[in-house]
């Protein structure tokens, strides 16, 4: 007996002296310090925890005034841009509309490669929101990158040559990517986005060496009696599938897309996943209005290494308003009530802030961002659970919400300070209606499918709520009051970046654009810069031989609704040293006049016309009026006129390529005309003694 004790404690000693010599790899331990390697950007969010915090400082509130533009590169597509760039040992990696991505010398600009996935232009019918790429990741001499028709690919850091490529999706479903990768642990994990048509959610974690599938963990549960084989197979029957109703949930897809929000926590080993919107969003039409619908509008905690679920938190069970989780978290350690708590922290959709427990999905805190809620009173802490306005739910008739499907606040990031203990964001106070769509009826193959309606008939009066002009602002936010340290309008929303030099940078605008730079103590500002491109993404920082850089990706989303049109024009990288001399491209030309015909049209055709734009058009196009011409303004267009060439255009798909499919599916030839003479008749409105529609911005939701 002796013996075999002795024999087991033999074993044991070796096998600590074994795990306690072990070196740690390291590109992977890279990874891990990357908040300590404040010369590059490694990871997205500037470090695990996803901080956008950076600790250069040679830019600070005193220099700021001397920062002017170190270079500039133009992209080669003129569609939206939400990318942030990664920097590697002195070369930038940028992804663009279309998921291509540049590879640039970080202090000049210049381009060392690039790299087009040649993605299908008719895949942009599964993007809810223009072909935007949020960026890619780096590992072990490695970029990856996710396509908009759902591949992921290993690129070659030096080269840009393909190393490997999985599809995540099986080709013409309704499945797109649009966020960036995150390498943790030798794996590689990407969502999707899609929930607007007909998408089952899912994440999947491949090796990062060899792209082979590791572990999928499925959101949402699937056809009854037919598993997966995957992570989530247990979780999904045990908690999911019960809060679930009828069948149309997986005839549909049910939603809850991880499109964005993906951050990993190396201290606990715990992969966060944010998860989306139901499909559609009337929760009757999905679950026949029963049910909390797991895990729609939640954060997940899998383990990273098999996909196993720890813990979730949903922030709106029976979600109908598209108020998803996908918004960035920022993982942090915070003192509350005299002890330190391991939280993660997410500004929501639906308005409210919420620190999180990360050890245990528990909620600690979860305070009203915006004034003018409506949907619940509050966030009960006791049961995690919002306290609703049940007329919200809009079963009743139209029914104005606030925040609007677009959100509090989405997918731009925010930036934390350590120090201070505060996180700098942006916020929207729109209010939108919603109604149900009583002749709903699932359509695939392109169309969305929300079985909502989100605008007023003809001669009725919906009163909005008041709201700040313009109606976003930037603050400052302590987790640990829930209470604003400050506020300062701003006109857009926006990604945020903080540094050691006491500032916040932002930018702004749609077709132009800015970039400014805040006092992090009071929002002063402190600086400004006007670009040739409106700004969404966040900023980053790093530096080269000893100088410090801040770059912002320009380039207008289409979704950003401007009374303003501009000429299709390149979005693009600029770069600001102290110093910089570089001189920045002109700005946009104005876009096209409007050119409508004399015609009078017949009110029945141009009412049929318009309901037809905003249910299948507007989407991509936005209400007339309000597009900032990214995706085209079609009251400008030049085949409005010509009947032949837009049946063509719209009906048989003669611009596919471009993302325009072919609508004979879902549209006669006489519905086809009548929303040509509705545009028709909507630029001979704007062309009249009352001009263009008043200036206003706002985004929708994002994929």
């Amino acid at each position: 007996m002796r013996a075999g004790v002795l024999a087991l404690s033999l074993s044991a000693c070796l096998a600590l002296v074994a795990a306690c010599t072990a070196q740690p790899d390291p590109d992977e331990q890279r990874l891990l310090d990357a908040g300590k390697d404040p010369q590059n950007w490694l990871v997205s969010g500037g470090d695990y925890d996803g901080r956008y915090w950076s600790k250069l400082n040679s830019v600070n509130t005193t220099t700021v005034k001397d920062l002017k533009p170190a270079w500039s590169f133009d992209f080669d597509t003129t569609r939206g841009q939400e990318s942030e760039p990664l920097v590697v040992d002195g070369v930038m990696y940028v992804t663009t509309a279309w998921s291509k991505v540049f590879a640039l010398d970080a202090a000049t600009g210049r381009k060392l490669w690039s790299y087009d996935p040649e993605v299908p232009g008719e895949a942009a019918v599964y993007t809810c929101c223009d072909v935007v790429n949020r960026g890619a990741a780096y590992f072990a001499g490695k970029i990856y990158v996710g396509t908009i028709d759902a591949r992921l690919i290993a690129l070659d850091a030096k080269t840009g040559k393909p190393v490997w490529t999985v599809r995540t999706a099986e080709p013409g479903t309704s499945y797109s990517i649009t966020g960036a990768p995150r390498v943790m642990r030798g794996k590689v994990v990407i969502g999707n986005g899609g929930a607007e048509f007909s998408a089952r959610g899912y994440v999947t974690a491949y090796d990062a060496m060899s792209g082979k599938l590791v572990w999928r963990f499925y959101t949402v549960p699937g056809k009854p009696g037919r598993p997966d084989n995957a992570a989530s197979d247990p979780v999904i029957e045990k908690l999911a599938r019960p809060t679930w109703s009828g069948e149309k949930y997986w005839r549909y897809g049910g939603g809850g897309t991880a499109w964005n929000a993906i951050s990993y926590d190396a201290e606990l080993n715990q992969l966060y996943i944010g998860t989306g919107n139901g499909q559609p969003w009337d929760h009757v039409a999905r679950s026949q209005g029963r049910g909390d619908n797991l895990f729609l509008a939640s954060v997940l905690a899998v383990d990273p290494d098999t996909g196993r679920y720890i813990w979730h938190y949903q922030a709106n069970p029976g979600e109908s308003w598209d108020y998803n989780s996908t918004q960035p978290m920022i993982l942090a350690d915070l003192s509350i009530e005299g002890r330190i708590r391991k939280v993660l922290m997410q500004a929501h959709k639906n308005g409210f802030f919420y620190v999180i427990d990360r050890k245990t999905g528990k909620l600690i805190s979860a305070g009203p961002l915006i004034g003018g809620i409506n949907w619940a009173k509050r966030i009960d802490i006791a049961t995690g659970r919002p306290v609703e306005n049940p007329a919200a739910r809009y079963l009743n008739g139209a029914y104005v919400v606030k925040p609007a499907a677009f959100g509090a606040h989405t997918w731009h990031p925010m930036a934390f300070s350590r120090q201070a203990g505060i996180v700098y964001l942006t916020v929207n106070h729109n209010a939108m209606m919603f109604r149900r769509q009583n002749d709903f009826k699932h359509l695939d193959g392109g169309p969305t499918n929300t079985g909502v309606d989100y605008l007023a008939r003809p001669g009725e009066k919906i009163v909005m709520p008041k709201q700040p002009n313009p109606p976003y602002e930037l603050l400052a936010w302590n987790p640990l009051t829930q209470k604003a340290a400050w506020r300062i309008p701003t006109s857009d929303p926006a990604g945020v970046l903080g540094t050691d030099g006491g500032l916040i940078f932002a930018g702004g605008g749609v077709g132009v654009g800015y970039l400014r730079a805040l006092r992090a103590a009071d929002g002063a500002e402190l600086w400004r810069y006007h670009l040739p491109n409106g700004v969404m993404a966040a900023p980053i920082s790093y530096s080269v031989n000893g100088e410090q850089y801040i770059a912002v990706v320009g380039g207008s989303r289409a979704q950003q609704f401007s009374s303003t049109a501009y000429a299709p024009h390149p979005g693009g990288v600029v770069a600001f040293k102290l110093g910089g001399k570089a001189r920045l491209p002109a700005d946009p030309d104005p876009a096209p006049p409007l050119n409508p015909s004399a015609t009078k049209w017949p009110a029945a055709r141009i009412a049929d016309g318009g309901a037809l734009y905003l249910r299948h058009c507007g989407r991509c196009h936005l209400p007339t009026g309000m597009s900032p011409n990214v995706i085209p303004d079609l009251r400008r267009s030049a085949i409005l006129h010509d009947r032949e060439t837009w049946k063509a255009v719209v009906m048989d798909g003669l611009l596919k390529g471009n993302g325009m499919i072919g609508w004979r599916k879902y549209l006669s030839a006489d519905q086809a005309e009548n929303i040509r003479i509705y545009l028709d008749s909507e630029a001979q409105k704007a062309s009249g003694p009352m001009g263009a529609a008043k200036a206003g911005h706002a985004t929708g939701p994002e994929q």
